[in-house]
């Protein structure tokens, strides 16, 4: 019997139910798990281990290119560590969003490590799959359903922004992890998934309450980070049918009730409230309690069923090559007229890249300590120095590389009322400060969609490693 068939069959024989332990290994992983931590949550014994290792924060790059955001050394040896501790100690491991967007190149490239970690470490496990990426004629189907809305602004949909784009993946929920755990496997890898899934599908099927379930998920899914002073150590979660609680396994971290709370605010639109593809957990009656320095026990999430299952779609598109200038700037001229300036320069541009060809680029910059990231105060004080970040889109690498170029070049050297020196306009860091960075990518499909032909999604694959 494999690990989610042996805890399964545990708690169908018990007659009372005992506390669940859930060991949040990673924050994401890939960026490395703090073994002190690690290895202090494995010796409270934990019923699961789970790890997230994907975002939409990274931006739309790894999803369109395929690539994954973290680098395979450090991914292997995640890897290594959470699948070693899983097998010593058969409990199940559950991964989400594999390879950072969880697409397909990102899930095979996962496995292709997990195979290797196996074979070298003589690891036998039942490993469970299931693919994050969505066929298209399904979402244009949805499309012409009217069963496609858009998120936080995005236009409506189209069958065009569908078709041209380079991948797209949707949340699998509780739904889709579950139909693994009923398989009887040791290990569960899936392409994009909810964070929450992750942890909160094991007690649901053992009967924790749902909207408990996934208030702890939503939390300990970030390891960590919910503590005082933050950070990605391993966090165990001890829930039982009233409530939850939190312990960092790094003993200079504290769950408290104000930072536990706090967390509530992090990738949520409304903080109380959490929205999955099968329903809601509200937050409006949650409690925080403080049991000791370093403990804090939740209560009071409540579960409301969604009518229909929807899915969060995410898709990105190529919109060109990408090169970029980076440089500084010290005269307090200059700064204050960088708006003016960087207009003037960049008709100059214009003009010489684009006399005998059309304007086929897009070129922007971002001035930080001024507005690169934010919009300016009314009251700012006017920096002694800035940095600037030129960035031109075009259709191949050697016309963005054209483009910043020359922009390096006559802003180097432009001239402006009150410039004192003929030279001297930008500082370098290092050179070349111009530099092509590959395929530039938008998130094109960011949608939720509804659909009735959720049993064609997220299949499930079984493989004996």
């Amino acid at each position: 019997m494999s690990a989610t068939g042996r805890i399964l069959k545990e708690f169908a024989s018990l007659k009372t139910r005992r506390p669940l332990k859930l060991l949040g290994a990673s924050g994401q992983l890939g960026y490395g798990i703090p073994t002190p931590a690690f290895q202090a949550g494995l010796e409270r014994k934990p019923d699961l281990i789970g790890c997230d290792m994907g975002s939409i924060d990274i931006g739309p790059y790894y999803l369109g290119s395929g690539n994954m955001a973290t680098a395979r050394e450090s991914t292997k040896r995640d890897l290594r560590k959470v699948l070693i501790a899983a097998r010593q100690h058969d409990i199940p491991l559950v991964i989400g969003s594999a390879g950072s967007a969880g697409g397909a190149p990102h899930l095979e490239q996962t496995l292709a490590i997990v195979r290797e970690i196996a074979k070298e470490e003589g690891l036998h496990f039942r490993l469970g799959v299931i693919a994050g990426d969505i066929p298209k004629d399904i979402i244009i189907d949805a499309i012409r359903a009217q069963g496609v809305v858009g998120i936080d602004g995005m236009p409506a949909l189209t069958e065009e922004d569908v078709l041209g784009a380079a991948h797209i993946v949707g949340q699998m929920g509780m739904s889709s992890f579950e139909q693994a755990f009923k398989a009887d496997i040791d290990v569960l890898i899936t392409g994009r998934a909810c964070d929450t899934a992750i942890f909160s599908t094991l007690p649901v099927m053992l009967g924790f309450p749902i909207g408990l379930s996934v208030h702890l998920a939503k939390i300990i899914e970030c390891a960590s980070l919910c503590c005082l002073p933050g950070g990605r150590d391993s966090i165990l979660a001890t829930l039982d049918d009233e409530g939850f609680v939190l312990e960092s396994m790094a003993p200079q971290r504290r769950a408290t009730p104000t930072s536990v709370a706090a967390h509530s605010l992090y990738e949520q639109n409304d903080p109380y409230v959490i929205i999955e593809p099968e329903g809601r957990t509200v937050l409006h009656e949650a409690k925080y309690e403080q049991i000791d320095d370093r403990r804090t026990r939740i209560s009071g999430a409540q579960w409301l069923e969604a009518p229909q299952i929807t899915i969060k779609i995410e898709g990105s598109t190529r919109v060109g090559e990408r090169a970029i200038l980076l440089c500084g700037a010290a005269d307090p001229i200059f700064i204050k007229n960088h708006e003016e300036i960087l207009r003037d320069v960049t008709k100059v541009v214009r003009d010489l890249v684009c006399e005998d060809a059309p304007e086929d680029y897009t070129l922007f910059w971002r001035v930080f300590g001024v507005n690169g990231v934010t919009d300016p105060l009314p009251d700012a004080v006017t920096p002694s120095e800035i940095c600037m970040t030129i960035e031109c889109i075009a259709p191949t690498t050697a016309r963005a590389s054209e483009v910043v170029r020359t922009m390096k070049q006559y802003l180097l050297h432009f001239g402006y009322e009150g410039r004192l020196s003929t030279g001297g306009n930008l500082a370098f860091a290092f050179t070349p400060p111009e530099i092509s960075v590959g395929t530039a990518y938008k998130f094109s499909v960011y949608h939720i969609m509804t659909t009735e032909r959720l049993d064609e999604l997220f299949q499930l694959k079984i493989h004996e490693l």
